[in-house]
């Protein structure tokens, strides 16, 4: 059975603060090829599509292309605040082995 990801209220919290919902905007996770470890996130705030899996809280919004899903499938998208930085970040059930920055994985 696959499950969707889901989104952390971490994420939506954040999402509020900078104002994606009311600009119009979603937040885009994609996954594509490349990176140190062959596959890469591309995160980053966006319109969505008419084919995108939508997942909201409110009017905040995160969106995941078709060709994603299957890759982020179970994943969980969350935000932390680090002394290193702030950033979202997803952790993935799929994922074998990630680089050390977290934006790479392979499967």
């Amino acid at each position: 059975m696959n499950l969707p990801p889901t989104v952390t209220e971490r994420a939506y919290a954040r999402l509020e603060e900078i104002g994606a919902g009311a600009q119009g905007k979603a937040l885009r996770v994609a996954v594509e090829g490349g990176g140190c470890s062959g596959f890469q996130y591309e995160i980053k705030l966006d319109d969505s599509a008419s084919d995108d899996l939508v997942l909201s809280r409110g009017d905040q919004r995160v969106v995941i292309d078709e060709v994603s899903l299957p890759f982020l499938t179970g994943a969980v998208i969350d935000f932390t605040d680090e002394l290193i930085g702030a950033r979202f970040v997803i952790e993935n059930p799929n994922a074998t082995s990630s680089c050390g920055c977290g934006t790479s994985f392979s499967m």
